[in-house]
Order: structure tokens, then sequence, then C-alpha cells
């Protein structure tokens, strides 16, 4: 009696290369993640220099204005603060992408919404100090510069701590403005003004002591200040 034919189908052997594992499959994160970077990728061809394939001063500016904000609104470096950025007025995609996951955040409504956040979180006792230093090391824009001009010190101390230090600030730069022995700020001597605005008690001095390791321009200060007080 011969064999009773099988009722199964037959199923072509599946060649390897054909195969996909269920490892290789985008999962539903992957493709979100995709997509996420599709939207920052498209909001930064938006604004970028499409020679240079970055955003560059003039994208800077258009973004402030499509936001609303001033491109000289403290929450645009604290936002190149956030991307990290180390060119001033330049960002790359890279920076721009990790800044923007960072913030999560992917449209520009979004990014505006975002900002009064931001500010919080520059404004925390753990973040201020990194912010600050970051602010003068953004503004060295020369291959091994290490300085800072007069001028532009005294319009980044206002930027950045005339809010919190105002009375302080005002007369420092008064005076750094009428001084002649300084022509530019090193960053010892820039994170020494906000250790003096966040320690010393103001307009008395009382609690400042020369002999402790204040950067000599705030000796300086100082002494300018209690010859004007008197």
């Amino acid at each position: 009696m011969p064999p009773r034919a099988s009722k199964r189908k037959a199923t072509a052997p599946q060649n390897s290369s054909s195969v996909t594992s269920a490892d290789d499959s985008p999962t539903a994160s992957d493709k979100t993640k995709t997509k996420k970077t599709d939207r920052l990728d498209t909001l930064f061809d938006s604004y970028a220099n499409s020679s240079l394939g970055i955003i560059d001063p003039e994208g800077i500016e258009a973004l402030c204005s499509d936001m609303s904000v001033e491109h000289t609104d403290v929450r645009i470096l604290m936002f190149a603060w956030k991307l990290k950025a180390q060119r001033q007025g330049y960002f790359t995609r890279d920076e721009w992408r990790s800044g923007m996951k960072a913030l999560k955040v992917d449209s520009l409504s979004k990014l505006k919404k975002g900002l009064p956040e931001l500010e919080k979180e520059v404004n925390t006792p753990e973040n201020f100090q990194d912010f600050y230093s970051y602010a003068f090391r953004y503004c060295l824009t020369e291959e091994k510069q290490k300085t800072v001009d007069i001028e532009s010190v005294c319009e980044l101390l206002n930027l950045v701590l005339g809010s919190q230090f105002q009375s302080k600030v005002d007369l420092l730069i008064e005076y750094l403005k009428i001084q002649s022995d300084y022509k530019a700020i090193n960053l010892d001597q820039w994170m020494g003004f906000l250790r003096f605005c966040k320690e010393i008690s103001f307009p008395d001095l009382e609690n400042y002591d020369a002999d402790l390791a204040w950067p000599l321009i705030l000796d300086n200060f100082v002494d300018w200040m209690k010859e004007k007080l008197s």
C-alpha cells in the first residue's frame, strides 16, 4: 500500500539572507527616535547656512526673530550653553541635536516655551557657576586666546550677573571702565567677580580680606570703593 500523502503544504526552504532577525527589525522606539531626529534636522536646516552646513550668526538672529527673542537675551547664551556650542555664534548639527534632545524639544514652538525652564535650570546653584564660566570661554573666539577685552567683559557681566547683583555689577563695571591697569580679563579674574558678588557684604565690604586669594584687580576695586564711599 503506497504511503498516504501528507496534507501539509510543502514549505520552501528559506534563504538565510532573506530572513530578518527580530533583533534587526526597527522597534517602535527606534522609529520614534528617527522621526524626532528628522524633525530636528529639518528645523536645523531651515536656519543653517547651506554652504557651511552649520547655523551661523545670521541663522541665530533668524531663529531669535522667529521666537520673538532678542539675540542679546541671556537665554540665547543659556541655549548655547545647553547645546555645548564650542564656537561663538555658530551651532553645529551635532550640537543642535544633542542640545535639543536634552531640552526635550523638537519644534520652534516647544523651544520657545522651554526657555523659561532652561533659565530655571541654569540658575540652580549646581549649574550657574558652570554657565558663568562657559559665558567667558564662549567669548574666546581666537585660537589660544586667554583673555577678553574690558568692554566685552562689562557687557557680559551685566548680561549674566546684572539680574542677581545689579548694584555690585554697576559699580564693578564703572571701575573697570575708568581703571587703566587692565586692558583685558582672564578666566581666574572673571571667576573672582562671581565669588565676590556671592560672598562679600555690600556696600560696607566688611568681610573682604585682601590677604585671601582674591585677584589683584578686586583688591584695587575694593580700595576704589572705600575711597568712593568715604
